[in-house]
């Protein structure tokens, strides 16, 4: 089972982002769940999601505590959420910074690997908005390998419509940018 948690602010997608993943694995398969936790709804408050996938049918309902991908949409989170906690050995810490990679990981002290891309700049270029959350699928897929980036089309046409196209160009873009290092 490959269990993920994504840190955001409101209005940024986070639980889109994690919804939009599990309907690909589901799409290809695979069992997924996905789920939010947050407390009150507000735009630019923290919100946390989650995702799993598995081969198997998936039974665990409780937050994950301890995963093995960790996306964060929004990079103010980085110094006020630790988000990188709890995140197992093997990991990826997946970030939205303009920042390269060593820099990123000197700054934070972190050791393990991590995927970043300026998800932020791609979004406003392509979208005309600061919404990460496609972008960031797109980071996810390359720093993870979990699908394919032609897996997630199809959820993404169904959950966007019109502006599907922009959403997967985002996407792909980020796949394309994203700089992962051990």
């Amino acid at each position: 089972m490959i269990e993920m948690r994504f840190h955001g602010r409101g209005g940024q997608g986070a639980v889109t982002c994690a919804e939009l993943v599990a309907q690909a694995a589901i799409d290809t398969g695979r069992y997924a769940t996905a789920f939010p936790s947050f407390g009150p709804e507000r735009r630019g408050a923290p919100v946390i999601a989650f995702a799993r996938v598995d081969e198997q049918p998936i039974r665990l309902r409780s937050k994950i505590y301890a995963p093995d991908v960790v996306v964060v949409l929004d990079p103010s989170l980085l110094d006020i959420a630790s988000p990188a906690v709890g995140l197992r050995d093997n990991g990826i810490l997946i970030v939205n910074s303009p920042y390269d990679p060593e820099t990123l990981k000197k700054h934070l002290g972190y050791q393990n690997r991590i995927a970043v891309v300026d998800a932020g700049r791609i979004a406003r270029e392509v979208l005309g908005l600061p919404i990460t959350n496609t972008t960031m699928v797109g980071a996810l897929v390359k720093g993870t390998g979990i699908m394919d980036v032609e897996s997630l089309k199809a959820p993404f046409r169904k959950r966007f419509g019109k502006i599907a196209d922009r959403n997967i160009q985002a996407m792909e873009r980020a796949f394309n940018e994203t700089l992962v290092v051990a």
